[in-house]
């Protein structure tokens, strides 16, 4: 075993190899009982990148199983220290020329065959200090490139002549069948409201009374909130009716008496959410039937059927604008966590469409209106159906639910229909009142 350290002086009787067995090499390694004392210097070699220096591949390699302490590489491994020098010299492989020896203590670094590939991994015995096994592999410096999979093939590359698609906005509804539906409903209206007062009346009844039993269909699946179902229905449809034939008082009378109703009816049950399914009924009463009667009341004028002609036309104008508007140009969100489909621009373009059909109602439909009075109108109808829209949102988002019925194909529920219809009613009516009386 080597007893000596790297720059030690040499012990007694410790040679080191002369220059021919260096030139040709020796059959059994380094001279028996000689201990090399310090490594030979090599002065092409030590302006070469420490990188660089690497020991030839030996056929016969062995791994050695002796490390120095504390280095992370073993001898015989270029740049890593050995038990016989610094720089992995390995002995027992023959010597390049222009080796030679050095006094001791000067450093020897490994030769350099320029333009040979550079190899890792050579290991040679080292006498005693080495374990006869495997050889070792050698690694290669050049990276190896995964193998692609044959049974896959890749797919091929996009030229630059090949533009990328523009991503088609969806309307998110069957076009077709809301079109369809929305043309039979105007012509129901046109006809009840335009034959027979009474009957559009009976019209907007059963409408208060399926958006009833929508909302309190969906806050008992939803929630488990169960508002009466019977007295609003029966309240509602006294409210409308009291509305158009009583005015203003019997609407409010009819109201009140309504939200008694809920409170009553709810004290047959058991007392538990009774608080809860009270304030749900009262909310129902005041969001559906309460916000339909001023229909009723501006049908009750002289020339009734063409202020609700000019209430319905100015929501549905204001809709399909900002629809139209917010679909090709929309980029804005106007309330993203309530509605992320409504833009800022559609809701100018809501206001543009309804301040025009608000100037033509005004001057064509109602008596004694005026075209600026259109245009404020107009204004306040955008605002009114849109709040109406957000606020029909904002439900359907608390209770996770897309519609709140399924009643009118394209459409969802009557719900989905009045949603708009029901907060812009009392606008319209209180500015009639102004600007044209009763």
């Amino acid at each position: 075993m080597n007893d000596s350290s790297w720059g030690a002086p040499p012990q007694a009787g410790h040679g080191w190899p002369s220059e021919h067995e260096q030139r040709y090499g020796t059959p059994g390694g380094p001279v028996q009982g000689a201990v090399p004392t310090g490594p030979a210097y090599d002065a092409h070699a030590a302006l070469a990148p420490r990188d660089a220096y690497a020991t030839p591949v030996a056929q016969d390699a062995y791994r050695d199983v002796h490390r120095s302490p504390g280095v992370p590489g073993a001898a015989g491994i270029s740049g890593a220290p050995g038990p016989h020098g610094d720089h992995g010299q390995s002995y027992g492989v023959p010597a390049q020329e222009g080796t030679a020896s050095a006094p001791h203590g000067s450093v020897r670094h490994a030769p350099v065959q320029h333009g040979a590939p550079v190899q890792r991994g050579a290991f040679v015995p080292q006498g005693d200090a080495v374990q006869h096994t495997r050889p070792m592999p050698v690694v290669s410096e050049k990276p190896q490139e995964p193998m692609s999979d044959a049974s896959q093939p890749s797919p091929a590359p996009r030229g630059p002549e090949e533009p990328r698609q523009r991503k088609k906005k969806s309307a998110g509804r069957d076009l077709g069948a809301a079109i369809g539906v929305g043309v039979g409903l105007g012509v129901l209206v046109l006809v009840a409201l335009f034959v027979v007062k009474a009957v559009f009346v009976g019209v907007v009844v059963a409408a208060v009374g399926v958006g009833l039993w929508e909302l309190t269909s969906r806050l008992a699946e939803r929630k488990g909130i169960k508002a009466p179902l019977v007295p609003l229905v029966v309240g509602g449809a006294a409210m409308v009716i009291a509305g158009y034939a009583a005015g203003p008082q019997g609407a409010w009378l009819a109201t009140a008496f309504t939200a008694l109703a809920v409170m009553v009816w709810r004290m047959t049950s058991p007392p538990q959410d009774y608080l809860r399914d009270v304030t749900a009924g009262l909310f129902a009463t005041f969001y559906v039937p309460f916000l339909a009667t001023f229909v009723s009341l501006m049908l009750a004028a002289d020339d009734g059927p063409e202020r609700v002609l000019t209430f319905v036309l100015l929501t549905i104008v204001s809709d399909t604008g900002a629809y139209a508007v917010g679909w090709r140009f929309g980029t804005h969100k106007l309330a993203p966590r309530i509605s992320p489909g409504k833009t800022r621009e559609g809701l100018l373009g809501a206001m543009g469409f309804s301040m025009v059909a608000g100037v033509l109602c005004m001057t064509l439909l109602v008596d004694g209106g005026a075209w600026w009075q259109g245009l404020l109108m107009g204004l306040a109808v955008a605002v009114s159906a849109t709040l109406g829209d957000l606020g029909e949102s904002m439900i359907k988002r608390d209770l996770g639910i897309k519609d709140m019925g399924a009643l009118l194909p394209g459409h969802g529920g009557i719900m989905d229909r009045l949603d708009s219809l029901l907060p812009t009613a009392p606008v319209v009516w209180l500015l009639l009142e102004i600007f044209v009386g009763s």
